[in-house]
């Protein structure tokens, strides 16, 4: 019973049924297909603004390229201490900036706040001996799995503005903080002043597709660029495109992720006070007690330990698929 990662979910039908249907005969390379013409239209529609979207392979491609756009070598990135781009990105950031670091500051949670942004911030001259911050970014929804709800974005987005900075979100799991919200999806990227999104699918459902979906124009051609220097520009890119059209058409991502939060939420219910943190979208973070995460392993449950040796701490998964009746037995199990 599986509940390492949505990493490890299947593609759903519907994502699979639209590759199938893209594959018989020829078509135009690149983004040249019908399918990939498609793509600003339809998640403009989404979120109600005209936007770009750019597919990529990875979400580590799509947040790598993103900073790239918007940091300088001599550059910073201010990111919270446990996002992905610091812990699981093998320096990728770095890498496609030229160098350019990541500072980091705390938040409870998962989530930052301007207030702990100065204070991570507080020795930081800025002057010519040390990095140029140039972009905040944040995780939707964040990696202790809790979401940022409009108005805290909107107050972080403020901050940034107000800085000069960029604004980015890895949102892996944005479609699990949507159906958690209950928002419009631009009332947490674009009007909250978000410039790219990293679009996730492949967590919810998809394949082997992610997005770039980027609301500033003036970036738009260097990521083009980069993209392509990145080799993230498959020459048969109605496979991506088709895969993303598919998520969007009749709501998938939202299905999909409503109910992976659902399944979490069951989940939360049971596990009392071992949760160390709100669960808001799919993921939870339980502290369990000597020997609980030998008994569980015992049963069959899958999982991985969190934070330090011999912590007890443990994280569960639980994807757009996980069966009913493995939630279930965890469920019981914990309780």
């Amino acid at each position: 019973m599986n509940f390492l990662s949505d990493n490890s979910a299947a593609a759903c039908p519907e994502v699979l049924a639209a590759v199938a249907r893209a594959g018989p005969g020829t078509s135009a390379g690149y983004d040249g297909d019908d399918w990939s013409r498609q793509l600003d239209a339809v998640f403009g529609n989404v979120f109600g603004k005209p936007c770009t979207v750019l597919p990529v392979s990875t979400g580590t491609a799509a947040n790598a390229l993103a900073l790239a756009a918007m940091v300088p070598g001599y550059g910073a990135v201010v990111c919270h201490e446990e996002a992905h781009i610091h812990v699981d990105e093998c320096g990728a950031p770095e890498f496609f900036t030229g160098g350019a670091k990541l500072l980091l500051a705390r938040g409870e949670a998962g989530r930052l706040t301007p207030e702990g942004i100065t204070a991570a911030l507080a020795s930081h001259r800025g002057d010519v001996h040390q990095v140029q911050i140039k972009a905040l970014s944040l995780t939707q929804a964040t990696e202790c799995g809790t979401v940022y709800a409009p108005d805290a974005l909107a107050a972080l987005g403020e901050h940034a503005r107000a800085k000069g900075w960029r604004l980015h979100m890895d949102g892996a799991r944005f479609a699990n903080a949507v159906a958690k919200l209950g928002c419009h999806p631009g009332d947490i990227t674009w009007r909250v002043g978000v410039d790219v999104l990293s679009f996730g699918a492949i967590k919810n459902g998809g394949l082997s597709a992610e997005a770039l979906v980027v609301f500033a124009p003036e970036l738009v051609d260097e990521l083009r660029f980069r993209r392509k220097r990145a080799g993230q520009m498959p020459s048969k890119g109605r496979f991506q495109a088709t895969q993303l059209l598919a998520m969007l058409a009749d709501d998938v991502w939202l299905r999909n992720a409503g109910r992976a939060n659902a399944g979490a939420a069951r989940l939360a219910a049971a596990a009392g006070n071992r949760l160390m943190h709100p669960v808001e979208a799919n993921a939870l973070f339980l502290k369990l007690r000597p020997g609980e995460p030998e008994r569980l392993r015992a049963q069959g449950f899958g999982f991985y330990d969190w934070g330090d040796a011999g912590s007890n701490e443990a994280r569960f998964v639980i994807a757009w698929d996980t069966p009913e009746a493995d939630i279930a037995a965890l469920a019981a199990a914990l309780a």
